[in-house]
Formats: structure tokens, C-alpha cells, sequence
């Protein structure tokens, strides 16, 4: 129980500290290469954080098991908006730019939608994989090539030159950092867990499947206390778009698979629901305050209210 109480605490300590090293190697590259801090979020952070589930779907096609890389990336997109955002709101405000509306978060509708189309006959073949794919390369050149042309704000605009070495050793130790010290916790957590007599579903549904969110959560958190909430909604639209594009592209080209629709259909329903409401919230407070477009502790409320849902869903072991 000692080395479980031990390895808790010390990678929560790491897991914080790593957090603010990977938000500040993050904010100085933006500045050093003069790039927007939400292009850093969608392209840098968004595939750093995306990491973990690629190696998912990598092993689990490499095993014979594909179709965990389909519930790897519905779970870890669920977490990213209901879980993650709605707990970044409610310690700090999340800015809402028009652009990011009118441009990335139909991007994001679009990554959402398009694997779930592919995946209504059941399957995804090495075409649809291909499609996956294609549709990744040309989401991220489109965001890329907008959020260079937009406006900046001037708090974000930097004459400043530095070298991007330390900030880039900075953002890649710290990723580093954040993914070994949650998996420290998460294995020190499901050890006293299993320890205090708790089973073994609801460790995976509330200690392993918020656990493996930490990286994101905290780095999320850190950056909102920061200011840079570009980079959260960055961050967010980016490991969406790349879990859903590239995660399920990568398994299906390894070894496309078959799965049957009824084991996602629930996961569907609410990562849509999510994605919805993330569109329809950011759409209401841009036409509200064109401004000052914030998303604040009601919406995180309300994200949070639909990750609790889907637990309970899952608690209940009920489907749609």
C-alpha cells in the first residue's frame, strides 16, 4: 500500500509541475516562431496529447483487435469536451474568437461526422481508411493556412526573437512528463482502489478513464490560469480531429475491421450530443457578445453534466 500511496503522490507532484513546463515550452514557441498560440494548440498539442491513442490503435491492429482504437478514440473525445473543457471553464473563462466558429469548429463537426458515416455499414476498409486520412491532411491544412491569415490579438503579437531549442525541449519533456506521471497515478490509484475493495468496472469507469485524461485536464487548467485559453480550445479541436481521423485511419490501414454497430452506437449519441453543444454554445456567445465571447462556469457546468450522463449510462450498462 506504501509504494501504491507513494507513487500517487509523487506523480500528482510531477503531473502538476510537468504541466506548467509543457504550457510555458508551448507559449514561448508560439512566440519564438510568431505562430498564433491556437495553431500551437491544434497542431503541436492537439497531436502530442492524441500520442497515447495512437499507440493504441497501432498495437491494438498490430494484436487483431482494431476496434479498440474506435473506443479509444470516442472515450477520449467525450473526456476532451465534457470532461476537459468543462472542468477548464469553471476555474477560468474560455475565449470564443468568431473565426475559430466560423471555420474550426466546422472542421471539427465535420472530423466528428465523417467517421461515423464511414462506420454505418459496420466496417472500415483500407479505402475508408484512406478517406480518414486524407480528411486529416486537409482539416489541418485548412486550419493551418486560416488561423495564419486571421487577426491576432495584440497581446499575442511579439517582435521578440528566441530560439525555438529550449522552448521545443521544454514542450516535448513535458508531455513526456505528464504522460508517465498520470500513468503513475492512474497505477497507484487502481492499486488502493483494488486494495479498499472497489471492482474492477468501476475502476476502469471512473479511476483509469478519468486517468488517462490528466494530461490533457491538467494542461488545459494550467494554460486557462494563464490566459491562453486559444490553447485550450486548440488543444481540444486538434486531439478531436486527430483521434477521430487519424487514430481510427492509422488502425484501419494496419488491418481494417469489422464491428458491430450496437457496441457504438451509445458513444456515438454522445459524442455527437457533446460536439453539438460545443458548436451551438460557441456559435450563441459569439452572436451574443461579438467581442467578448466567453465560455464561463454554465457551460462548464453543462459539459460536465453530459460526461456525468455518460457515466451513469455506462454505470447502468445501458445503450441507446
Amino acid at each position: 500500500m506504501l509504494i501504491a500511496i507513494v507513487a500517487f503522490l509523487v506523480g500528482l507532484a510531477i503531473l502538476v509541475w510537468s504541466a506548467n513546463v509543457f504550457i510555458d515550452g508551448a507559449t514561448d514557441l508560439a512566440v519564438s516562431l510568431k505562430l498564433p498560440s491556437f495553431l500551437i494548440g491544434v497542431v503541436i498539442i492537439g497531436a502530442g496529447t492524441s500520442a497515447p491513442e495512437f499507440v493504441v490503435a497501432i498495437l491494438s491492429a498490430l494484436s487483431g483487435t482494431p476496434s479498440l482504437a474506435v473506443g479509444s478514440a470516442f472515450g477520449s473525445n467525450i473526456a476532451n469536451i465534457a470532461l476537459i473543457l468543462g472542468a477548464t471553464a469553471l476555474v477560468a473563462p474560455i475565449v470564443v474568437r468568431r473565426g475559430i466558429v466560423r471555420f474550426d469548429m466546422l472542421m471539427l463537426l465535420i472530423a466528428t461526422a465523417l467517421p461515423m458515416i464511414l462506420l454505418f455499414d459496420g466496417s472500415l476498409s483500407k479505402m475508408d481508411a484512406w478517406i480518414l486520412l486524407a480528411g486529416l491532411i486537409a482539416i489541418m491544412g485548412v486550419q493551418i493556412i486560416g488561423s495564419l491569415n486571421a487577426p491576432q490579438p495584440k497581446e499575442n503579437i511579439s517582435h521578440e526573437k528566441k530560439s525555438i531549442v529550449k522552448p521545443l525541449l521544454m514542450l516535448l519533456g513535458g508531455l513526456f512528463l505528464l504522460v508517465i506521471s498520470s500513468r503513475a497515478i492512474v497505477w497507484g490509484a487502481v492499486k488502493l482502489s483494488t486494495l479498499w475493495g472497489m471492482s474492477e468496472f468501476i475502476i476502469g469507469l471512473t479511476i483509469v478513464s478519468i486517468g488517462t485524461s490528466l494530461p490533457e485536464l491538467v494542461s488545459s487548467i494550467v494554460a486557462a490560469r494563464r490566459g491562453e485559453t486559444d490553447m485550450v480550445i486548440g488543444n481540444i479541436i486538434g486531439s478531436n480531429t486527430f483521434n477521430m481521423l487519424g487514430v481510427m485511419g492509422v488502425a484501419a490501414v494496419i488491418a481494417p475491421f469489422s464491428i458491430e454497430p450496437s457496441e457504438i452506437i451509445r458513444d456515438m449519441w454522445v459524442l455527437g450530443i457533446a460536439t453539438g453543444l460545443l458548436f451551438v454554445l460557441s456559435v450563441w456567445v459569439v452572436v451574443k457578445k461579438p467581442q467578448s465571447a466567453y465560455l464561463h462556469k454554465g457551460s462548464g457546468i453543462l459539459f460536465l453534466s453530459v460526461y456525468i450522463g455518460y457515466l451513469w449510462i455506462l454505470l447502468q450498462g445501458e445503450s441507446f
